[in-house]
Formats: structure tokens, sequence, C-alpha cells
């Protein structure tokens, strides 16, 4: 299941999708846009700036506006930079691997294998979807 925030930062980047490669957007503006509170909103550009999918000015014309093209950026891309892997346990997770403390063979592990299909399928929909396809 994806977070309250990961909810958020989808509609506020499909907001800055609609707006356009080029327009800079106000944060309390988008906020107001996305339906998304301003402080947690400020929080998430940050990561999606960490991340390389907003970019900011600041200023009179400042704000932000998408790093990329539209049709460039996935759904999977977002949700990765706020909530971290798809997976839904570590041990299935293609970039944050981690052993799960009880288990007794990784590569034997029938629940393991069983959320590995469940990844790649997420993981296919998701970086098949992209902002651009998704925009108004």
């Amino acid at each position: 299941m994806i977070s309250q925030k990961a909810r958020y930062a989808l509609r506020a980047m499909l907001k800055l999708a609609e707006a356009g490669a080029t327009e800079q957007i106000l944060t309390g503006d988008l906020a107001a846009s996305a339906d998304v509170p301003r402080k947690f909103l400020e929080q998430i550009l940050l990561q999606l700036k960490r991340d390389g999918l907003v970019a900011s000015a600041r200023g009179r014309a400042g704000g932000y506006r998408l790093a990329r093209p539209a049709r460039t950026i996935s759904f999977a891309e977002i949700l990765r930079a706020i909530d971290g892997p798809l997976a839904l346990a570590p041990c299935a997770s293609r970039t944050a691997f981690q052993r799960c403390k009880d288990c007794r063979d990784v590569e034997t592990c029938a629940i393991r294998h069983a959320l590995l299909d469940v990844r790649d399928a997420t993981a296919t929909i998701l970086e098949g979807r992209m902002l651009g396809d998704s925009a108004a």
C-alpha cells in the first residue's frame, strides 16, 4: 500500500505536468490545486528535488517545475522517491534487498518467490505509466 505522502506526491507531480515543462508554480498555488497541505508539500517537493524529479527557482518568478519532460517520469520513480522500494518485503526488493531475519533459505522461500512476482508485476505497470500519459 502506498503512503498518503506518496499520493500527495503523485497529485502534485500531475499538476506540474499539466502546467508544462517551463511554467514555474508557487508552492502555495501547487498545494491548493493538488489539495495537499502546504507544509507537507514542501517536504515532499524537497525529496522530489533531491531525486531529480522537480527543479525549483527562487525569487519573484520562482516556484517548482518538472526537472524532465512529463513523458519521461514514471509513477514508479515518484513512488520510489517518496516510499522507497516497490517490493512488499525487503527480500523481494531489486534495489534494497535484505534477507528476512527468520529466513532459512532465501533461494527456496516460497513466500519470497510470490512477493517477487508481485513486485515484478507492480513495477511493470508503474514503470510503464508516465506522468505525461496521465496528466489532463
